[in-house]
C-alpha cells in the first residue's frame, strides 16, 4: 500500500472528527468574525453551551528562568560566576524585542493575528481539513494565542513535575493531538484575548517558545545563535532565522554544524529555505520592503554559536567555590523541602545569587597556589588548597585549589587528573572529599582546653619525650593505652608557649595527659570542628595530634573564631539574593557561637602569635605588614599532609598540600618552586599580604596576668628514698620526675642523694632525681684522739693521712684539728691532715 492511501477506518474517523470539531463552527465563525460577541458567550445553541463547559481560564505561571551566581570585582562590580538553568531563557519586555522579530512571528505564523478574537477559523478549518484528509501533511492551523496556549500549558505541566518521568508524561499530556485538547486550548486563546493586549500575547510568546536544545525565549536564542546579540538588535535575516526554528526547533536549529541537511556544509540549508519562506510573508503582507526583502535574502545564515555559562564549569579557577555555593543551596532547606526541589528551584527560579567571594582575593589565591603547586605530578596524586574566611561573619572570601573544575564526566576523562569534580576545601556532603589529616594544627584545640581547665600558659608540664599510657576520658571512661609521640626534633617544651611556638608533640601529649580527653573534643566541636565524612568526631590520644580528617574549610572557620575573640560562625558563601521580581529573598545566615570565652581566646592568640617570632614554626609565613598574626603549622607522619593555618582579625587562611590518596613523603621531593613540604609558606604569606594590605588588622587582646600565672610548690625530701618511692612522692605533690643519674654522695649505693632544685619549685615542673653511687664516705671526729689512734681510725675510711705538728703548749700528742673537717663527705683516696700537739715531755727520773 502507498504511503498516502488511507484505510477506510482512518478516514472515516477522520470524518468524524472533523465532524464533531464542525459541531463548534458557529463559535468560531462569530469568535473570527466578531471578537467582542464571542467573549460575550452568547450561547445560542447546545454546541455553544458544551464549547462553553470546557475550561477557559488559563493560569500564567512564571516562566522557568535560570539563575545567576555573582562575585565581587576589585571594583565592587558584581561579575557573573555561573548561571544554572533547565531552559535557557532570559525574559524580556516588549521594548526588548527587535520589530523583525515581531513582525516575522505574525507574518508567518498568523497573518491574521490582530484581526481575531484568539482563533483564526479559516487557518483553522483548511488546517483540519487538510490533516484529516491527508494524515501524511499534518498542519497547525494555530493562531499565535492558540501556540502560546499549548506553551504555557507545557510549562505549566513542567514546573508542576518533580521527577524527569513525570515532566515527560506531563508534557504528553500537555501536547497530546487529541478534539478536546485542541478545543480547550480555542477555549482558553479566546478567553485570553480578552485579558491580555495583543502585544502582551505576543510578548508572551516570543518569550516562551522553544528555539532548540535548552534554548527558549527570543532573547536568550538571540544571545546563542548569533554571538552575544540581544533579541533588540537583531538584523531582519537574524530574526527570520530565529523565527524559522520555532516551527520546528530540532529540524532548524542553527547549533549543529555537522548536520548534512542543516548544516554548515550546505549553509544551513533548511533553516535557509524556512529563513527566506518568512522573509516572502513578510514581504507578502507588507511587513518589510522589497528592497529589504532582496538584501536579507542575499545574506547567507552563519550563526556564531555563544554557549551560555551553564553550571560551575565556565567560572574558571572559581569553579570549586562556584560548585560549594550549588551545594549549599542543594542542602539548605531555605531553598525548597528537598534535595530536587532546591536544585529546581536553582535551575527555574530566576534567582539573582550574590556570594561572598573577593575576586581580588581569589586570583592571588589561585596563583600563589598553582605557581607554587602542579597540577599533576607522575609521582603521586598532588594536591593543594587555600581558603579564606572573614572572622566574625563566616564569609568566605576565597577558595582555591591546584586543578580545574568540571563535573562533565566527558570533560573529566578528556583532561586527566589535572581536573576533577572534587572540592578538597570541603566537606564530602558539599561536593568534597573525607578530608586530610590536619596533623599539629589540631593542637590548639589541646591549647583552649588546657587554659579552660585553669591551667596557664606557663605552667610547667613534663615535656620530654616519653610513653604515655593512662588517659582521662569522661565520655567513656578512663583507660589506660600506651602512646609514644614522636618529635620533629630534639627540642623539649615544658610550658604551653613553647609547646605551640615550636609546636612539640610530647609537650601537647603532657598537656593532654593532665585533661579530659572527652572535653578536648568538646572543645574541638564548639569550634565547629566535625569529620569531612560525616563520621563522629573521636578522641583517641593519637587524635590530640590531628589524625582525623577533616576540611581545610573547616579548620579556617576554627581559626577565624579564635582570631574573633573566641566567637565562630559557620562558613557562609551567599550574601544576598533576589528573586525574578527584584525582590529580595533572605539568604542563609551564618550561626555564630562563644566557643570559648574572650580571656581563653587572647591566652590561645598569645601562644599563637609566637610561632611568627625567630624559631617558630611559622616563621617562614611572615607576611611582611606590620600587622598581627596568629598560626599554627601542621605535618602528619612521613608529611603526607602539609598545613599552615593562621588569621588576623580580618582574614582567616587554611594551606593544605599534600597526597589527594598516596603516602608520598613531601620532605623527600621537590616541586619546581622549591622544596614541596615548603610549599605551604610559600602559599600562605602571598594570600594573607593581599588581605593584609587591603584590610589590615587589629592587635589581638592581651591575656590577662592569670594566664601566665606560676604556682610554686614545696619539693617533698626524699633523701635516703628509693627512686620509686621518691617518684611516687614527687608525682603526687605534683612534679614531674626525671631521674638525672648517679652522683658522688655518701649514702648508700641506689638511695635518692639530692633533687634539683630544692626547696620550692613551679607546680608541675620537672625535677632531676639523683641517686647516690656510695662513692663519698663521711670523714669520722678524730680530735682529741692520740695520733695513733686517729690513724687507724681513719685507715677503715681509706683516706692518705698526713701529720702537721703544732709547737707550743704541749697538748700530750693529741689531735687538736683535721682538715677537711669531720662529717665532709671524702672519696676513698682523698687527703686528710690532723694536727698533733707535741708530748708533754716525760718527768724527772728521782
Amino acid at each position: 500500500m502507498a504511503e498516502d492511501d488511507r484505510t477506510f477506518l482512518g478516514a472515516t474517523g477522520g470524518l468524524l472528527g472533523f465532524v464533531a470539531l464542525s459541531a463548534v463552527a458557529g463559535v468560531l465563525i462569530t469568535a473570527a468574525v466578531t471578537p467582542a460577541l464571542a467573549l460575550a458567550g452568547v450561547a445560542a445553541n447546545g454546541s455553544i453551551s458544551i464549547f462553553e463547559g470546557l475550561p477557559s481560564a488559563l493560569s500564567i505561571g512564571e516562566l522557568a528562568e535560570g539563575s545567576n551566581i555573582y562575585a565581587t570585582n576589585p571594583d565592587g562590580t558584581d561579575r557573573k560566576l555561573a548561571t544554572f538553568y533547565e531552559q535557557n531563557r532570559e525574559e524580556v519586555g516588549w521594548d526588548r524585542i527587535s520589530q523583525f522579530a515581531k513582525d516575522a512571528a505574525v507574518a508567518v505564523e498568523d497573518p491574521r493575528f490582530y484581526d481575531h478574537g484568539g482563533v483564526d477559523l479559516q487557518g483553522t478549518v483548511r488546517a483540519v481539513a487538510i490533516t484529516l484528509f491527508n494524515e501524511n501533511d499534518p498542519q497547525g492551523g494555530s493562531s499565535l494565542t492558540q501556540q502560546y496556549v499549548k506553551n504555557v500549558l507545557v510549562q505549566n505541566a513542567v514546573m508542576a513535575a518533580g521527577t524527569e518521568e513525570e515532566k515527560e508524561a506531563a508534557v504528553a499530556l500537555a501536547i497530546a493531538p487529541t478534539a478536546n485538547r485542541k478545543l480547550k486550548e480555542i477555549r482558553m486563546a479566546i478567553a485570553l484575548e480578552k485579558k491580555y493586549s495583543k502585544s502582551e500575547i505576543l510578548r508572551g510568546y516570543l518569550n516562551i517558545a522553544h528555539f532548540g536544545g535548552t534554548v527558549y525565549g527570543i532573547e536568550a536564542a538571540s544571545k546563542y545563535y548569533f554571538g552575544g546579540v540581544s533579541a533588540k538588535d537583531l538584523t531582519l535575516e537574524q530574526a527570520a532565522s530565529l523565527i524559522a526554528i520555532v516551527n520546528n526547533p530540532e529540524k532548524f536549529r542553527l547549533d549543529r554544524a555537522e548536520s548534512e541537511k542543516n548544516g554548515a556544509a550546505n549553509g544551513y540549508q533548511a533553516n535557509h529555505l524556512r529563513r527566506d519562506y518568512i522573509l516572502d510573508r513578510m514581504l507578502e503582507h507588507k511587513k518589510i520592503t522589497a528592497e529589504q526583502h532582496a538584501a536579507a535574502v542575499a545574506v547567507p545564515v552563519t550563526p556564531v554559536i555563544t554557549s551560555p555559562s551553564t553550571g560551575c564549569h565556565e567560572a574558571g579557577g572559581s569553579g570549586f567555590f562556584c560548585d560549594y555555593v550549588y551545594w549549599t543551596i542543594r542542602n539548605d532547606d531555605a531553598f525548597g523541602a528537598t534535595p530536587d526541589e532546591r536544585i529546581e528551584n536553582l535551575r527555574r527560579g530566576g534567582m539573582e545569587i550574590y556570594t561572598t567571594l573577593d575576586l581580588e582575593l581569589q586570583v592571588a589565591s589561585e596563583a600563589a597556589v598553582n605557581e607554587n603547586v602542579p597540577s599533576v605530578d607522575p609521582r603521586f596524586d598532588v594536591g593543594a588548597t587555600a581558603v579564606t574566611v572573614q572572622p566574625g561573619t563566616g564569609r568566605v572570601l576565597a577558595m582555591a585549589q591546584n586543578k580545574s573544575f568540571s563535573n562533565d564526566p566527558e570533560i573529566l576523562e578528556a583532561n586527566g587528573p589535572g581536573w576533577t569534580s572534587l572540592n578538597y576545601n570541603t566537606d564530602i556532603d558539599y561536593g568534597g572529599s573525607s578530608g586530610f589529616q590536619p596533623g599539629s594544627t589540631y593542637k590548639v584545640f589541646t591549647l583552649a582546653e588546657w587554659l579552660n581547665a585553669g591551667h596557664s600558659l606557663r605552667e610547667s608540664f613534663d615535656g620530654r619525650k616519653q610513653v604515655f599510657s593512662r588517659w582521662i576520658d569522661s565520655c567513656n571512661g578512663n583507660f589506660t593505652e600506651r602512646f609514644d609521640p614522636r618529635n620533629d626534633d630534639g627540642r623539649i617544651a615544658s610550658d604551653a608557649v613553647n609547646a605551640t611556638k615550636w609546636s612539640v608533640n610530647s609537650g601537647f601529649m603532657a598537656m593532654a595527659a593532665k585533661l579530659d580527653l572527652c572535653k578536648i573534643k568538646q572543645t574541638a566541636e564548639a569550634f565547629g570542628i566535625h569529620r569531612a565524612n560525616g563520621d563522629p568526631l573521636q578522641m583517641n590520644p593519637s587524635d590530640v595530634l590531628g589524625t582525623q580528617e577533616v576540611a581545610p574549610l573547616t579548620m579556617a572557620a576554627a581559626f577565624a573564631g579564635i582570631a574573633n575573640n573566641g566567637v565562630t560562625c559557620d562558613p557562609i558563601v551567599i550574601d544576598r539574593i533576589l528573586d525574578r521580581t527584584g525582590a529580595e529573598i533572605a539568604p542563609p545566615k551564618s550561626n555564630c557561637r562563644q566557643s570559648v570565652t574572650p580571656s581563653v581566646a587572647a591566652a590561645m592568640a598569645y601562644a599563637m602569635r609566637q610561632t611568627f617570632a625567630g624559631g617558630g614554626t611559622a616563621e617562614a609565613s611572615n607576611t611582611g605588614f606590620d600587622v598581627p598574626h596568629i598560626g599554627k603549622t601542621g605535618t602528619t607522619d612521613d608529611a603526607k599532609d602539609t598545613w599552615m593555618i593562621g588569621a588576623s582579625t580580618t582574614a582567616a587562611t587554611a594551606v593544605w598540600v599534600g597526597n589527594v590518596v598516596n603516602d608520598a613523603n613531601l620532605r623527600r621531593l621537590d616541586f619546581d618552586s622549591g622544596a614541596a613540604a615548603t610549599a605551604r609558606h610559600r602559599i600562605w604569606p602571598r594570600i594573607m599580604a593581599n588581605a593584609d594590605a587591603r584590610w589590615g588588622g587589629a592587635a589581638f587582646a592581651e591575656p590577662d596576668s592569670s594566664a601566665f600565672r606560676v604556682v610554686l610548690r614545696d619539693i617533698p625530701d626524699v633523701r635516703g628514698r628509693s627512686l620509686d618511692e621518691a617518684r611516687s612522692i614527687l608525682e603526687g605533690a605534683g612534679f614531674g620526675v626525671a631521674d638525672a643519674g648517679p652522683q658522688d654522695s655518701e649514702l648508700p649505693a641506689g638511695q635518692v642523694s639530692s633533687t634539683e632544685p630544692a626547696g620550692t619549685a613551679p607546680q608541675g615542673s620537672v625535677l632531676n632525681v639523683y641517686t647516690s653511687n656510695g662513692a663519698l664516705v663521711l670523714l669520722p671526729a678524730v680530735v682529741g684522739l692520740s695520733e695513733k689512734e686517729a690513724r687507724a681510725a681513719l685507715s677503715a675510711f681509706s683516706v692518705h693521712v698526713s701529720t702537721v705538728p703544732v709547737t707550743g703548749e704541749a697538748q700530750d700528742g693529741r689531735v687538736t684539728a683535721s682538715n677537711p673537717p669531720a662529717g665532709t663527705p671524702l672519696r676513698a683516696g682523698s687527703a686528710v691532715e690532723i694536727t698533733v700537739g707535741a708530748r708533754k715531755p716525760a718527768p724527772p727520773a728521782g
